[in-house]
């Protein structure tokens, strides 16, 4: 008996042919070729760079045309070793995992494409003893500027680095930081105090507050409602200032201590929108409704704010206004090498956005 017939192979459509060849990278000299013109013109016309015989519109149109026809992309590395703007902006983060700074650079990202620049992200992470030198891993991409999110006295490494790099570096929510850069910031106290004068406009006397632990030492919020008590309303009673982790866990833990107090309060501050996101549920755990019960004041308005059960009262951080000036001015500084780099300080005024966690106490 024959044996059974072997089973053919299937055939495919590319057998035996070979893998088609990888698309090269388009160049300046692919792009002169095809828009007919020199190679050192498509270098002028795709840099940007202003020179003394004027390129006619049509050339240089015919340039931008042939460069996207073609697909071309610019080597950032490559334009920063001749020494041309790369378009790059690098982000330095002191914390991704905080909400508020996810907010600020989504905002710094959209801010720097409408001036046709690009970000660089380096973090630095609160864990670490000494963060890694960022501003030469940022410098070796031949970023344009240097922006600084969050205090980073904690790492006097990254410190010195920013201190000598050589390009033009703008810090933002410094907090007491020493001026060593140009800056921008919120007025923490107006917008604390803001808060505390909402509370105290609907009655209630008995006012907490629950501090953010935050790197640097960091406590112009904490002392603005310590003044605000002992101005008006005869100080802090004792267990009323709370200081805890700046996460909604600690809000939590923070205020479960409050309402076992003697004499609990009838209203809660915080000096950001993660706690007071924190004291939202544990208020709901421990039955004290708000803001029947308790009202609750926050600081930032990050977006989940908005969301809360109920919506919380709280401070807006001008962050749109904020990063604007600083990109605005780090594209400034980095255009114009002679422009001064003399650290200075620019001020954002809060702006308080009530919402339903704040209401009149309730009687005895």
């Amino acid at each position: 008996m024959a044996p059974p017939p072997r089973p053919r192979r299937p055939k495919t459509e590319n057998a035996g042919e070979q893998p088609a060849p990888r698309r090269s990278v388009p160049t300046m000299q692919d792009i002169a070729a095809a828009a007919a013109v020199s190679q050192s013109t498509v270098s002028r016309v795709l840099s940007g760079v202003e020179t003394r015989v004027p390129i006619a519109p049509a050339t240089r149109e015919r340039v931008i045309q042939a460069s996207r026809r073609l697909g071309y992309r610019p080597n950032p590395l490559a334009r920063g070793l001749r020494g041309a703007s790369t378009n790059l902006i690098g982000v330095v983060v002191r914390d991704f995992s905080d909400p508020f700074f996810a907010e600020a650079i989504e905002a710094l990202v959209k801010e720097s494409m409408g001036h046709g620049y690009n970000v660089v992200l380096g973090h630095v992470h609160p864990g670490l003893e000494e963060a890694i030198p960022l501003t030469s891993v940022l410098e070796t991409r031949h970023t344009d500027a240097i922006v600084v999110l969050g205090d980073v006295r904690v790492h006097p490494q990254l410190l010195d680095d920013l201190r000598s790099s050589h390009v033009p570096v703008v810090a933002l929510w410094q907090g007491t930081s020493p001026l060593e850069f140009p800056s921008a910031d919120t007025d923490d106290r107006a917008g604390i105090q803001a808060g505390l004068a909402h509370l105290r406009s609907l009655g209630h006397r008995r006012i907490a507050f629950l501090s953010a632990e935050l790197p640097g030492d960091f406590w112009v919020r904490e002392s603005a409602y310590a003044d605000f008590m002992t101005d008006h309303l005869g100080g802090v009673p004792d267990g009323y200032l709370q200081r805890c982790p700046n996460t909604m866990a600690g809000g939590d833990a923070a205020l479960r201590r409050l309402m076992a107090l003697p004499e609990p309060p009838t209203a809660v501050a915080t000096s950001t929108d993660l706690i007071a996101v924190g004291v939202l549920h544990a208020a709901h755990s421990v039955g004290a409704t708000v803001p029947g019960r308790l009202s609750v004041v926050g600081f930032d308005d990050i977006q989940i704010s908005s969301h809360t059960v109920p919506a919380l009262t709280t401070s807006r951080m001008p962050t749109a206004k904020i990063v604007s000036h600083a990109v605005n001015l780090a594209v400034t500084l980095a255009r114009d090498p002679d422009a001064g780099r003399t650290p200075a300080l620019e001020i954002f005024k809060p702006e308080l956005i009530v919402r339903e966690s704040t209401a009149r106490p309730r009687r005895r």
